[in-house]
């Protein structure tokens, strides 16, 4: 009961911090997407990398809201699933999931979990890297209107015709991966001497994407990297290179001037590209902010993993996943789930849990958090569903 009412708590302060977003920007111009293109890592990742490499997330993932694993590294619904809902879209189907009777009228997501900006290499845990979404999308694109061209009508409700991909947002939130997996290999410094080339890459594919037609583009920055427990695990043994959060300074750091350099990059393809929108989320400082006053907010835990194994502080060893059961040296261990998600920020040492994901959305949602910040060129007309 003590875990339900929590949670009753935080979804009405949600609900509030919607209700009042509404009021604020219900009265702008009406600003509607047909559709919604969506590229990233597992931060938005629908179900792309488990149909992909043809592999299966077990129990308890997708317990809270699907009731059923579904290919989302989360008990529930992801960021994206909200925003969905807010622009009154159904969710978006993974690109590669054949099965299910998938839709891709109103958008289609292209995010894999695992993926980078930079090529991926033959060491790299998924092959889906930016260029290969970008270049996915395009072969999504052209298939799309040879399937329209054809006689007769009956692909018009399954698929996105010209229009629909030039008034379409274009949704992206990739880099963690690049960022993360460097500091295994690298020091702070070559991590930060590598963000340029990183960041070239990504805006070679925003300029692929422009070139074919698109227009609206949706650029989340990448959150704080240092507060993930799995981080906290591998890199923060030593007390000094914890922050006064319990997060591991030195990824912070390299997130923050990442994120400094895909907004000056932002800026420019704004400049670049006149006839466009480019709207750049800040989503590090509102986790930071959630992570910094958890419990304002309804959460018992900041970093600690609800699914994990190894108890308190983290609940994280990184030799068994979510879910998943290992024996070392004659000993089986099993990676749980806790008794109440809602409680805990993180879910698996490495992703929000759905109620966080939640509240992340309905920060978006304020568009304080944007640049621009939403006004009468990048208005919403908010029909609340959740």
């Amino acid at each position: 009961m003590a875990g339900g009412s929590k949670n009753n708590n935080v979804l009405i302060i949600v609900h509030i911090v919607l209700f009042c977003t509404c009021l604020a920007v219900a009265n702008s111009v009406e600003f509607n997407f047909p559709a919604v293109f969506n590229l990233g890592d597992s931060n938005s990742d629908t179900g792309e990398l488990t149909v992909g490499l043809g592999f299966q997330l077990v129990p308890p993932y997708g317990q809270n809201y699907f009731k059923t694993p579904n290919g989302r590294a989360c008990d529930g619904r992801l960021i994206v699933d909200f925003l969905m809902d807010a622009l009154d879209l159904p969710f978006l189907n993974a690109y590669l999931d054949s099965l299910g009777l998938p839709n891709f009228r109103k958008g289609c997501n292209f995010a894999a979990a695992g993926s980078t900006i930079l090529p991926a290499t033959a060491s790299s845990i998924c092959p889906f890297s930016f260029g290969i979404q970008v270049s996915q999308f395009l072969k999504f694109k052209a298939r799309a209107l040879e399937l329209l061209s054809g006689k007769g009508r009956k692909f018009d409700k399954y698929v996105p015709s010209e229009d629909i991909f030039e008034k379409g947002l274009y949704m992206f939130d990739i880099g963690q991966n690049d960022l993360a997996g460097a500091f295994y290999s690298k020091t702070l410094d070559q991590v930060l001497a590598s963000i340029p080339t990183i960041l070239l890459e990504f805006e070679s594919g925003i300029k692929r994407l422009y070139d074919e037609g698109a227009r609206y583009f949706w650029i989340h920055n990448t959150g704080p990297l240092g507060c993930l427990a799995q981080n906290v695990a591998k890199f923060g043994t030593d007390p000094s290179k914890l922050d006064e959060l319990g997060c591991v300074s030195g990824h912070n750091q390299a997130v923050k001037t990442f994120n400094l350099q895909l907004h000056a990059l932002c800026s420019k393809l704004q400049g670049q590209y006149p006839d466009s929108n480019v709207t750049y989320v800040d989503i590090f400082t509102i986790k930071s902010n959630l992570i910094a006053n958890y419990s304002r907010y309804g959460f018992e835990q900041p970093i600690m993993a609800c699914c994990g194994y190894g108890g308190p502080p983290l609940n994280y060893d990184s030799r068994v996943t979510c879910g998943n059961t290992k024996t070392f040296n004659g000993t089986t261990i099993t990676a749980k789930g806790c008794n109440d998600s809602s409680e805990y920020i993180n879910w698996d040492g490495i992703h929000y849990t759905e109620t966080a994901n939640q509240y992340v959305a309905s920060q978006i949602l304020t568009g304080k958090y944007s640049d621009p910040p939403f006004s009468d060129r990048m208005p919403f007309l908010l029909k609340l569903k959740f």
